[in-house]
């Protein structure tokens, strides 16, 4: 089987922060998805509060190749009960512009360096985008790892809904396996060519139920030193999952692109 980077097959960078990089490093992606028989078709940009998801409405109107995810990353404050409110009414004004209501989660990081923290709040939070994702009748993008990945799955069947994309996720067998029966979608970024932990979760993860992203503009170590995160960065993470699971390059690029296409419904 050929394992190498083929950049001739289509993809899609299923979770990127395109709003949040400068100027230069958003054209250049722009560019790169825009020209001509490129093989990046589609990004799905996700949103950190609520003025990035005005940016995000912005570049989803003006590049059809872009669509836009709504939501609180949950690494940060808490809003207020106004400001939780007047993202709520934005997302619902522009709810049939969006592809899907993300990120959303729980603040693992934050938890782990104050342990103090408050989770009531943030719980609160994502059950709230859980029930509106219902409601609305559109795909969640998940920010939870970890033991919070057992609470957010605890809140989804709650609500049953099913169609969930746990992003860059990381966590215990039992989660995965627990995630894996009730149909939700992972994403692995491009540390899936350094990283054996996530290297394991591929090896688990069902083909079926997985797509790539870059997480731009997070950098990268390993063979990414020093780049800016870019979604050619993918063409490395597919070829690794085929080499993981002895699949054939060409089939594992048709799944996972037909996953995404699928999953956000475009």
């Amino acid at each position: 089987m050929n394992y190498e980077v083929n950049r001739t097959h289509s993809i899609i960078d299923a979770h990127i922060h395109l709003d949040q990089y400068d100027a230069t490093g958003q054209k250049t992606i722009i560019d790169y998805l825009e020209a001509p028989a490129s093989d990046l078709t589609d990004v799905i940009s996700i949103s950190m509060n609520l003025a990035s998801s005005i940016r995000n409405l912005k570049l989803s109107e003006a590049h059809s190749g872009v669509h836009s995810a709504f939501g609180f990353h949950p690494e940060q404050d808490i809003p207020t009960e106004s400001e939780l409110q007047e993202l709520i009414s934005f997302m619902e004004l522009n709810k049939n512009k969006m592809v899907a209501i993300g990120e959303v989660g729980l603040p693992y990081y934050m938890k782990e360096s104050n342990p103090a923290l408050p989770l009531e709040p943030y719980i609160e939070a994502l059950e709230l985008f859980i029930r509106k994702a219902g409601a609305w009748n559109k795909p969640i993008v998940l920010h939870s790892v970890y033991e919070d990945a057992d609470t957010t799955c605890d809140l989804l069947e709650r609500h049953s809904l099913k169609k969930a994309h746990f992003h860059w996720f990381k966590g215990s067998v039992s989660t995965i396996e627990r995630m894996i029966e009730n149909g939700y979608f992972i994403s692995v970024t491009p540390d899936s060519v350094y990283e054996q932990e996530i290297q394991s979760l591929i090896k688990r993860y069902p083909i079926e139920q997985m797509m790539v992203e870059t997480d731009g503009p997070w950098p990268f170590t390993g063979p990414f030193r020093n780049q800016v995160t870019h979604p050619k960065m993918l063409h490395r993470s597919i070829a690794t999952i085929a080499y993981i699971k002895k699949m054939d390059l060409n089939d594992v690029y048709e799944k996972v692109y037909g996953n995404t296409k699928t999953f956000y419904n475009f």
